[in-house]
């Protein structure tokens, strides 16, 4: 794509790509349903980013450091905020906060890689390395700028500006994930999977139908086992 030619519906949002490489159904409901709900793992996620989100830009032990670094690529057609942008020499780095310790995932590091390109193409600098700082353990990991990373980081930018064209929300995962989401609530994938599997329409049919659906066995369980003593209470009531 020419640089500058990216449609509105084209421009990717550095933050999506965590969020589409840690579940895409997550994404299409942030970024193309604008739903958003809070629970404790991102109220702490915002109280670590309140220092990085207040802009600004000082020498910090030989180090010029820039925060809340608003950061866009042409070539790419990416736009958003870096936390932490560090400038050592001709060299740029910038660092991305996260609450929790570092337990091999990679979808903040691909955040921090697009944060990379953006930074190399409006500074002019080399970037040869992101950082993801974590809270929880208090420092930070840090991922060489390979062509791999960029290029798996590129293939999320690329499905993401697809589903944003498209204005398709992708299916829920239902799986072990579910559960720690703050968009649970909103996604109801469990619901959602099993009307897929079976029939839509069952979603809005009355409660009776929801033994039927597939998902969480305590619907199911609870549902017959209430139905077995009112009809146990009926029977007894009749011979009475």
């Amino acid at each position: 794509m020419t640089p500058g030619a990216w449609r509105e519906e084209e421009w990717v949002l550095v933050s999506a790509i965590e969020h589409y490489s840690y579940c895409p159904r997550q994404c299409g409901l942030i970024h193309l349903e604008s739903i958003f709900d809070e629970n404790p793992f991102t109220l702490k996620g915002r109280h670590l980013h309140e220092r990085a989100d207040e802009p600004s830009a000082r020498a910090e032990k030989g180090v010029r450091v820039i925060r809340a670094m608003p950061i866009w690529s042409d070539e790419y057609g990416l736009l958003g905020k870096a936390d932490v942008v560090e400038l050592h020499g001709d060299t740029a780095m910038p660092v991305e906060y996260k609450v929790g310790r570092d337990v091999g995932a990679m979808h903040a590091v691909y955040q921090a890689v697009a944060q990379g390109l953006c930074v190399r193409e409006m500074l002019g600098r080399r970037v040869g390395s992101v950082a993801i700082y974590y809270g929880k353990q208090h420092g930070r990991t840090m991922y060489e700028l390979t062509d791999e990373l960029i290029a798996e980081t590129l293939r999320i930018v690329g499905e993401i500006r697809e589903m944003q064209k498209a204005v398709s929300m992708p299916p829920p995962v239902a799986d072990k994930r579910c559960p720690k989401c703050s968009l649970i609530d909103a996604c109801q994938p469990f619901a959602v999977l099993g009307a897929s599997a079976t029939d839509r329409r069952a979603l809005f049919r009355p409660m009776r139908h929801l033994a039927a659906l597939p998902g969480p066995a305590s619907y199911s369980t609870r549902y017959t086992s209430e139905r077995r003593k009112r009809g146990s209470s009926s029977t007894t009531r009749r011979r009475s």
